[in-house]
């Protein structure tokens, strides 16, 4: 029965001290960064704000990848006027008021009027997307097979996946997969 204690006893040991080894080593390759990785910053907001950086102008993003749609397709003469219509269709809104009012203002309201304001808002969404996908059927409608391909392929949703920026499936977009 000592014996048996010993045994344990030394195995535990042995990997006690290799986790040990393990742990001190991660911690060392973890303070060193890269020589060219930025530096991490403890404060969020900085952090925020860089990120806000390279976001860019939602409306010269928008536009620049209208030109590259526009591109891809090849549009016709014939079809430019159903382009037009489908491109300022989708023109990002200019948010309208002010939104730090906005946001006092719903954090005053009961739980139930804030719930209100929410259903109400989704509505509006709704509606925006509604009289969008009108627009992209009537623009869908005049491309040849080929474009629509092109097309299919190039929007959101599409040949790569849509959703850039997000960490796939599982980052809380669109359908999960099936398990099991």
């Amino acid at each position: 029965m000592n014996t048996s204690f010993h045994t344990v006893r030394k195995h535990l040991v042995i990997a006690l001290s290799v986790l040990g080894m393990g742990a001190a080593s991660l911690t060392v390759h973890a303070q060193q960064a890269p020589a060219g990785a930025p530096a991490a910053s403890s404060n969020p907001k900085a952090m925020h704000d860089g990120q806000r950086m390279h976001r860019g102008n939602p409306a010269e993003r928008m536009a620049k990848y209208q030109a590259r749609l526009h591109d891809k397709l090849k549009l016709t003469a014939a079809q430019e006027p159903a382009w037009a219509t489908f491109t300022a269709a989708n023109a990002p809104k200019k948010p309208n008021g002010d939104w730090k009012a906005k946001r006092e203002a719903f954090a005053k309201l009961s739980a139930p009027e804030r719930m209100e304001q929410w259903i109400a808002m989704s509505k509006e969404r709704i509606a925006g997307q509604e009289s969008r996908l009108a627009s992209l059927k009537t623009f869908y409608a005049v491309l040849t097979p080929e474009q629509q391909k092109v097309f299919d392929d190039s929007v959101p949703g599409g040949k790569h996946g849509g959703m850039r920026g997000h960490h796939g499936p599982r980052g809380g977009h669109g359908p999960q997969p099936k398990v099991g």
